[in-house]
């Protein structure tokens, strides 16, 4: 019996008819492959994965396939995006086996979980030097079979492998700290340097094809630019977002960024459109403009947010994980056109004009078609024309409009509709920086929201614990360490917006549920689950920052700003512990690190804490907004508060006062925010 059919996650449901006895990943699964002596195959996959659904089509549907899988296996579907665990051991595990990996992930497990071999993608016949799916089931169904010792010593070799891969990065005491431990500006200096070496100078971004957006090595420099005025850092910054956004990774019509290109120029997307990408994009997008006005950034963040709320909101106001890359079963046939398609649409003069901006031909850029970018900027486009920029914004906004209604009446790709607490949280702070940058009140909406649906479609009966994802009004699965750090992100940045306590107070009550039951006090690295977890061969701990934040990194950042909110050394320690742990893998490898990497910039950079007090409090503290501050926390209220150390005895004296300060020390307040900005540019 195919039990995927009870499940929710939109994954585990396309394979819910497949002939294959799929379990979910249950203990009802391991209990009978324990009873019936058989090995466990785990595939992992998610919902827009390509070659997921390829080999499901020639792998999973398949009656004799099947009928193979039934007799020798216990066989388990897993979404990698619901149970991102699990996915992480075995993704482990594989790369141990192959030095690489990728999905779908096939894995071959004794009954109690431990797995013995794991690989990608296996074809329907043998092929270039890889076995055919049926002959590798074969050869391990067989070695289970009849060579058990030798299954069992390589599962206890893959288990230590899997234990010891998680230690290469911490630190045996090197890494340029300092003395006592201090973090240095040459260390912040060296992260530059590395990031730029690993620069591409000609595209933008960092390294050749496949190439992903690197959204947090590209805030590093950002912030390295704030802090230390780095023309080189600002430059590539500006150029990637440049190209990033005239690419074909971004959607030119309708807005919303694809998960990477795979070529180097970023014109060839990978189509699918994943939300914790645009977050992140969003939220860089937005500093970036608080930092240098760039009118093309106001832009993009607006038409990716409409984007989002137009296609990736549930009415409850959560915000669903992802479209698929392929419709009509064919990868990208949403997006592309051509160029007789185009000409039926709009006028001779129209179409020319948008032909040429968008890099439009007859033979087309990318297999017979054409995916929309813009080879030239607005501006240079404009001057090529003999035009001024509001002319051409005209003309090209009425065929953008023409383009993107007949794009409407295509079939669209699939979605995937479940809710993501961790990419959720990520979106909401996405709205709160957009709101910070451009006042639409819509965008601080909508981040409040959404917080307010997780807390309350989420919660476990005990909080401040709560669920993972959210589908068809059932929640399950209780959340992962990147879950709870990025909510927390999330209310930090929506506190610093909107000044309601409320939401300083739910976070420290999360982060102090962390310290209790995922903070492993012997590594000073928190666990990816709770102690009380138990349906795992083992307890990893996270530290990469590789597509999204890593969970300990993100709480790094969350303890620094908490410990200066309510003054607690313990936040501050830890936070400190945490960094200590790795900092010599941050310096060395700051690709791999990068959201560690700027909060080792903020120990070098110490904060600097704005206190807004007086009846003009919240309007002022709007204003100072306006400009990107990296390292800095903001409170305001309209009276001094002693409950809150920044707040503590400081008096508006009948106005409104601006208080800049570090470590709670105070130079004397002044009255306006170009004051307090030009004060902050000197210091």
């Amino acid at each position: 019996m195919n039990r995927l059919q009870y499940e929710t996650s939109p994954y585990l449901l396309q394979h819910a008819h497949n002939p294959v006895d799929w379990y979910a990943w249950k203990p009802e699964a391991f209990e009978q492959a324990k009873a019936e002596d058989k090995p466990i195959l785990v595939s992992i996959g998610y919902s827009t994965c390509h070659w997921c659904h390829v080999m499901e089509r020639e792998s999973f549907e398949n009656e004799a396939v099947a009928e193979f899988m039934n007799e020798h296996f216990i066989n388990i579907k897993v979404d990698r995006e619901e149970r991102p665990d699990v996915d992480q051991i075995y993704m482990e595990a594989c790369q141990a086996i192959n030095g690489s990996g990728g999905w779908p992930l096939n894995c071959f497990l004794l009954p109690d979980g431990r797995p013995y071999f794991a690989g990608t993608y296996y074809p329907p016949q043998q092929m270039h030097n890889r076995p055919s799916w049926m002959q590798l089931m074969a050869y391990m169904s067989d070695a289970y079979a009849k060579r058990r010792e030798e299954v069992e010593q390589q599962s206890a070799q893959l288990m230590d492998a899997i234990q010891r891969s998680e230690r290469l990065f911490l630190n045996d005491g090197g890494g340029a700290t300092g003395e006592n431990g201090h973090f240095t500006v040459q260390a912040t200096d060296n992260i530059r340097d590395r990031l730029l070496e690993q620069a591409d100078r000609e595209a933008g971004g960092f390294g050749r094809a496949p190439k992903f957006p690197g959204t947090m090595a590209l805030r590093y420099l950002l912030d390295y630019h704030r802090v230390h005025g780095s023309a080189t850092a600002e430059e590539h910054l500006t150029f990637s977002l440049d190209k990033m956004i005239r690419g074909g990774i971004y959607d030119q019509l309708g807005g919303g960024f694809a998960r990477y290109a795979t070529d180097r120029a970023w014109l060839v997307p990978h189509f699918e459109k994943m939300l914790y990408d645009n977050a992140l994009l969003v939220g860089l997008l937005s500093d970036a403009y608080r930092a240098f006005g760039s009118s093309s950034y106001e832009t993009i963040v607006r038409e990716t947010l409409a984007w989002v709320e137009r296609e990736m909101t549930s009415p409850e106001g959560g915000f669903y994980a992802a479209l698929d890359a392929d419709s009509e079963g064919e990868e990208g046939k949403f997006y592309v056109w051509q160029k007789s398609e185009i000409e039926a649409l709009l006028s001779a003069e129209q179409s020319e004009l948008c032909c040429a901006y968008y890099g439009v031909s007859e033979a087309g850029n990318w297999e017979g078609t054409n995916i929309l970018h813009r080879p030239q900027s607005l501006a240079d486009f404009a001057i090529s024309r003999g035009m001024t920029r509001e002319q051409l914004r005209a003309q090209l906004s009425d065929a953008r409009m023409r383009l993107f209604a007949a794009r409407e009446q295509r079939v669209r790709p699939g979605r995937d509709e479940k809710v993501i607490l961790a990419w959720n949280a990520m979106m909401a702070t996405a709205y709160a920086k957009a709101y910070a940058a451009f006042g639409e009140a819509d965008y601080l909406e909508a981040a409040e929201r959404n917080l307010d649906f997780l807390l309350r479609k989420l919660a476990m009966p005990d909080e401040p614990r709560l669920y993972h994802t959210y589908k068809d009004k059932q929640a399950q699965y209780e959340a992962y360490l990147d879950d709870y750090a990025l909510l927390v992100e999330a209310m930090l940045a929506v506190y610093q917006v909107r000044f309601e306590e409320k939401w300083l107070h739910k976070a420290r009550a999360i982060t102090d549920y962390l310290l209790e039951y995922y903070l492993d006090s012997a590594d000073n690295l928190f666990y990816f689950t709770a102690a009380h977890q138990k349906d795992l061969p083992l307890r990893r701990k996270e530290m990469y920052d590789s597509a999204t934040p890593s969970g300990n990194s993100t709480m790094v950042h969350n303890l620094q700003r908490l410990a200066i909110l309510y003054g607690r050394e313990d936040y501050r320690r830890v936070a400190v512990e945490l960094l200590q742990s790795i900092k010599a893998s941050v310096e060395k490898y700051p690709l791999s690190f990068s959201r560690w990497a700027r909060a080792l910039l903020y120990e070098a950079h110490p904060f600097y804490e704005l206190a807004v007090v007086g009846a003009q409090a919240h309007a002022k503290a709007k204003h100072l907004n306006e400009t990107y501050l990296p390292n800095t926390v903001l409170m305001a209220s309209a009276t001094a508060q002693d409950n809150w150390p920044l707040l503590a005895g400081r008096s508006a004296d009948g106005d409104t006062n601006i208080f800049i300060c570090q470590e709670y020390a105070c130079q004397q307040p002044v009255k306006t925010v170009e004051e307090a900005k030009e004060r902050l540019v000197k210091l």
